[in-house]
């Protein structure tokens, strides 16, 4: 089980909610407008001290999990086996679907997306950064 944890990029849990919800809601509806619509809806009001409310929106949700778990993902990205070079791979694989859905769907072209498609970016180039750092410190302590 703890292999497939880190072969798995977890960037695609928030990649894959969006997708089934953006083409369950435009398969519904026919188009895009509700995808933004719901977005964008309030879903948790929160009253604090001040008097206002605290409005969290679904693209609040979605984001805030993408963060959290591209936070896991620099946390895996430490580990310099094979199946982290695999994860690199396929969190590759995640980053070109995302931006071939941003560019080409309507329903994906919303600022929420686009940054959930600029965290699995980062997923990519800090995965590749801190692999290639800890591998050639590996092979500066195996030489001395």
């Amino acid at each position: 089980m703890g292999a497939i944890f880190n072969v798995f990029p977890l960037i695609l849990i928030p990649v894959l909610t969006y997708n089934i919800w953006a083409f369950g809601a435009t398969a519904s509806a026919g188009d895009n407008i509700d995808v933004r619509t719901h977005l964008l809806s309030p879903w948790l009001q929160v009253p604090m001290a001040s008097g206002v409310p605290w409005v969290l929106t679904f693209g609040d949700v979605m984001v805030l999990l993408a963060l959290i778990l591209l936070f896991v993902e620099l946390l895996k990205s430490t580990s310099t086996g094979s199946a982290a070079i695999f994860n690199h791979a396929l969190s590759m694989l995640v980053f070109i679907i995302c931006l071939v859905e941003f560019l080409l769907h309507p329903a994906f072209a919303t600022s929420v997306f686009f940054i959930i498609m600029i965290m699995a970016l980062l997923d990519v180039l800090a995965g590749v950064v801190v692999t290639i750092i800890s591998a050639r410190r590996d092979v500066e302590f195996a030489g001395q």
